[in-house]
């Protein structure tokens, strides 16, 4: 089978190795001209981590990655008010956890396909024509070609979704935050293997020290619009502009900006596309990952999800023997209400990032401090990272 996949993040490589494990002919293509790098920091485990080692990735993932010591929140001057030993997170992953940037992850996937599967950076899907034998795909630079199947694999704004289901403000849920991402060399202070936040009512700033004196920030902020800042540009006048009076790191963060050349900004949301109604699935195309059921950076692990649907969705179509509508229908069974489950946990998280007035930033406070004691940071973090589903031996 001939598979078009558009997208080069997590869940189009993941894809295309297990496709091309089966004997099938997947191509990826990807918008940006070169294979993404950087953004925030992930925190890798559960089944997505089983997926990797079935890959083969871990010793690959594990070396990029970074077993995180301490998170620590500060105030305005830079002195310590709460936080926790992040060890309790490898304790109820069974050591199975690691933290690392997206990028870095994106890359460890890439290069286990990188020269074996058709790849194209710089192009873009355009159209898509569902023809009985067929589907016929126009590109936004090359010439049409024809697929047997197409999946949608690019994210949150899918142009796949767009040209085979409609517009995206049919499905996405706005969380009414806002996110920002950037890393730069040199900076200072630096605390190792320590992530640092800094929160007031309604937004946080933070920093994470990595290798080769890098340091990457994430901004998150509650906005009630969800108009976003269009260029870097005005997306560095945007973090100006809110966090241009905030205490602790805030100016000298801001001023590093100017600086960088890459910024990951965009709005917080989710995608709720019915699977149980099918509408993940359009005849010979299907969406996958964020493109199917973002379930926003507030959730964590949208990373590992796209692997395991990645996974399931190449082992049903293996499976199914050439019987696409079967594997599509299957792939939605098994991961449809897992991610479900994954998209309500994520709602609670908003006030943890962004506490909405003084009195819920106290009592967050206060809960990460409670997390000092062993058996309680055992109980919250081992109830909220378990994988409820059982994967398939294909």
């Amino acid at each position: 089978m001939r598979i078009l996949i558009s997208g080069a993040g997590i869940a189009g490589p993941t894809l295309a190795y297990w496709l091309a494990h089966y004997g099938m002919r997947p191509t990826i293509v990807e918008a940006a001209p070169r294979l993404r790098t950087g953004g925030y920091i992930i925190d890798f485990f559960g089944a997505g981590f089983e997926i990797a080692e079935r890959m083969e990735l871990l010793p690959e993932i594990t070396g990029s990655g970074y077993r995180v010591k301490e998170v620590r929140v500060v105030d305005g001057k830079g002195r310590r008010v709460a936080g926790f030993a992040a060890d309790a997170f490898a304790r109820a992953a069974q050591g199975r956890f690691t933290s690392l940037p997206r990028g870095d992850l994106a890359a460890c996937i890439f290069r286990k396909i990188e020269g074996s599967v058709e790849a194209i950076f710089g192009d873009s899907v355009t159209g898509i024509e569902q023809r009985e034998d067929c589907v016929r795909v126009s590109f936004a630079k090359g010439a049409a070609r024809e697929f047997d199947l197409v999946v949608g694999a690019d994210g949150l704004h899918s142009r796949v979704r767009e040209a085979a289901f409609g517009a995206e403000s049919k499905f996405e849920k706005y969380l009414r935050h806002k996110v920002a991402a950037f890393e730069v060399k040199g900076y200072r202070p630096r605390d190792e293997l320590t992530y640092v936040m800094y929160t007031e009512v309604g937004q946080q700033a933070s920093r994470f020290a990595m290798q080769d004196d890098r340091t990457v920030f994430l901004f998150i902020f509650a906005d009630e619009s969800a108009d976003g800042a269009e260029g870097i540009e005005a997306q560095k006048e945007a973090l100006r502009k809110r966090f241009g009076q905030s205490g602790w790191e805030c100016r000298q963060i801001l001023e590093a900006l100017d600086e960088t050349k890459e910024l990951y900004f965009d709005r917080v949301s989710q995608i709720r596309m019915n699977a149980r109604e099918g509408l993940w699935t359009r005849g010979r195309v299907t969406l996958l990952g964020d493109a199917a059921s973002c379930v926003s950076l507030l959730a964590g692990q949208g990373s590992a999800l796209a692997m395991v649907a990645a996974y399931i969705l190449a082992g049903e179509l293996h499976r199914s023997g050439g019987d696409y509508a079967k594997a599509f229908e299957r792939y939605q069974e098994l991961f449809g209400p897992f991610v479900l489950m994954k998209q309500e946990a994520a709602l609670r998280f908003a006030g943890y990032f962004a506490p909405k007035s003084k009195a819920s930033l106290f009592m967050r406070n206060q809960v990460m401090n409670l997390m000092r004691i062993p058996w309680v940071a055992d109980f919250v973090v081992g109830r909220d990272i378990a994988d409820k589903i059982a994967l398939p031996n294909y």
